[in-house]
């Protein structure tokens, strides 16, 4: 004899998405409100004399006092809101939380961009629970742009929905990359654009990984590929470029992290991760 349907417990079950909606939405609402609190501090606090507080991996990956700043002013009010979420934050926050939420927070991506006084920087928050990303947001403050997203919900760029292009041959593709700030691991990735551009339409290099991949999502760009990215470069604009309708990952059968990052509309994916497979451009 077979027990019983235990009608609780499917009872439960139904009712389990409505929470996960409930709070992807509010995660959705606190990641807009901060990115939009610090890309204000950034683009109006900016001082005329900004100069370097720090370097990472070379004496060219440059921290500025408003990366950490910015970085502040995030985890704060994400903390007042939600004090047992976690954190992943490029400028050092970092905490396990207890709730399952975390937030992956890049606060200024694109620094030497805005060191320079250029456009393309962003400000990119992501809420991840269980290894997946709930929600994400993009601030390009300098263009007028916010990109957001919510798993299965689409993506947007300032509440209008976005897709990335109809997939061209991949000779007639535009694809943007980046380059590490260690000159042995640039110079080999130099040498994989190089054998790459003869085979497409153009390669851009814009500084902001987190642009890049939502230029993929609004159709401005084909495809995006580059080398070393951290959880926090990538977090929000991997969700929104797939919620877009593109595709993305690592090496072939791979997600997409450190090792390599692909995001491309259907159609260029697949043969520009061939190439780049092919080429190397997964290792130093």
């Amino acid at each position: 004899m077979t027990d019983a349907p235990n009608e609780d417990a499917n009872k439960d079950a139904d009712e389990g998405a409505l929470p996960g909606d409930a709070l992807s939405d509010e995660l959705l609402a606190l990641a807009l409100e901060a990115a939009s609190r610090a890309g204000s501090l950034l683009r109006d606090g900016r001082p005329d004399d900004l100069a370097v507080a720090a370097t990472k991996s070379s004496p060219i990956d440059v921290v500025t006092e408003m990366d950490i700043a910015a970085e502040k002013l995030i985890t704060g009010y994400l903390s007042e809101h939600r004090p047992d979420d976690g954190f992943l934050g490029e400028e050092g926050a970092s905490s396990a939380g207890s709730s399952g939420v975390r937030w992956v927070i890049d606060p200024l991506d694109g620094t030497v961009n805005y060191l320079y006084g250029l456009p393309t920087w962003a400000v990119s928050i992501a809420a991840e629970r269980d290894g997946e990303t709930l929600a994400g947001v993009v601030a390009i403050p300098l263009r007028r742009e916010v990109f957001r997203a919510v798993r299965g919900g689409g993506a947007f760029l300032n509440d209008r929905p976005i897709g990335c292009r109809p997939a061209p041959p991949l000779e007639r593709a535009l694809v943007s990359t980046g380059f590490n700030y260690v000159t042995a691991v640039r110079t080999h990735q130099a040498g994989i654009a190089q054998r790459l551009i003869p085979r497409l339409r153009d390669i851009r290099r814009g500084g902001s990984a987190a642009a890049d991949l939502c230029d993929v999502a609004a159709g401005r760009l084909d495809g995006y590929y580059e080398r070393g990215l951290h959880p926090w470069d990538l977090a929000a604009g991997d969700l929104i470029a797939r919620e877009a309708g593109a595709l993305t990952g690592g090496r072939p059968g791979t997600r997409p992290g450190y090792d390599l990052t692909v995001a491309a509309t259907p159609g260029v994916f697949e043969p520009l991760q061939a190439l780049l497979e092919e080429y190397g451009a997964w290792h130093d």
